[in-house]
């Protein structure tokens, strides 16, 4: 048995393209969280510096390369008692809007406010109300 505790951190992106933001769906076959849709992102390796993990994850998730405008909010959670997940999430902005999803994800979508707060987990709209996402004046009603 396994007594550690795992410190996990994690980056995100709120990728930006003509007032849209970037969502992608979690493959129905993932065994955490199948089926749900998510803003792009993933776990820093270790050594890695914060923005390259970033633009990495970006690249492999959607295949697009993105400017990071700087950081929205972090914010932390226990998915067990002896692991806690740090989640670091960035501002960014795609000049191109044409995806190439990985195979960890089945569907993508430029979503507006609106269907932002229709299809994302109740969390991340909690995060997003809580630190002002929705109200950036970039993201389209």
């Amino acid at each position: 048995m396994n007594n550690q505790n795992k410190l996990i951190v994690g980056v995100k992106a709120v990728i930006l393209h003509n007032g849209k933001v970037l969502l992608i769906k979690r493959a129905h076959k993932a065994h955490i969280d199948g089926g749900t849709w998510e803003p792009v992102g993933g776990k820093l390796e270790f050594g890695e510096d914060i923005e390259s993990a970033l633009r990495r994850e970006i690249r492999e998730e959607v295949g697009l390369h993105v400017k990071i405008e700087r950081i929205l909010y972090a914010t932390t959670f226990k998915t067990d008692p002896s692991r806690q997940v740090v989640i670091l999430t960035y501002l960014c902005e795609s000049d191109k809007n044409d995806v190439l999803l990985s195979n960890e994800h089945e569907d993508f979508q430029w979503s507006t406010k609106a269907q932002l707060k229709q299809l994302l987990p109740q969390k991340i709209i909690d995060d997003f109300e809580e630190n002002g996402v929705f109200s950036l004046t970039e993201i389209l009603e």
